[in-house]
């Protein structure tokens, strides 16, 4: 199953990669087609217009697969209208202020702030300086540099939840 959704993973990317940078980064997103419960969770929590809108993101944004595998019923949950500043909160946990690519990673552990208005507002990233793999908050970026016109999508394989 891990194999089947890597490769899913790196063919929507792949094709996101050829393409010209003129989609936003939810148009970026939806043509992926492995962003639906994101997207769905994006316009629930207010957060789509700031996406498609906002300049100079960086968005690591968890998969359908990602989102699935939380406790049964905490999609649903966080879709209902009365958690929508908590669906923020999380939704905003994975996005930076700024554009960050892969190669501007060193190779160690860094602290990057995120969008989050309140708690815990640092993202831990690594990148091993021999593979190259990136971690963000114990989430796999399993493909980075998905380049759209108001910044950058990196594939992460598991949905990060802020402490408070």
């Amino acid at each position: 199953m891990r194999k089947t959704f890597l490769a899913t993973v790196v063919s929507a990317w792949m094709a996101l990669g050829g393409t010209a940078m003129a989609d936003n980064i939810v148009e970026t997103a939806q043509e992926a087609g492995t962003f639906e419960t994101l997207l769905a969770a994006a316009q629930a929590a207010g957060l789509a217009d700031a996406l498609a809108t906002g300049e100079n993101l960086t968005v690591f944004a968890p998969t359908d697969d990602a989102f699935a595998a939380l406790p049964d019923g905490t999609v649903e949950d966080l879709l209902q209208p009365e958690n929508r500043d908590q669906l923020a909160a999380i939704l905003s946990y994975h996005v930076l202020p700024r554009v960050l690519t892969s190669n501007q990673l060193p190779g160690r552990e860094i602290h990057i702030r995120t969008i989050r208005e309140s708690g815990d507002r640092l993202l831990a990233i690594s990148k091993d300086a021999h593979t190259g793999a990136v971690v963000v908050d114990g989430a796999n970026v399993v493909a980075a540099d998905v380049m759209a016109d108001n910044g950058v999508i990196h594939v992460i394989d598991a949905v990060m939840l802020p402490s408070d």
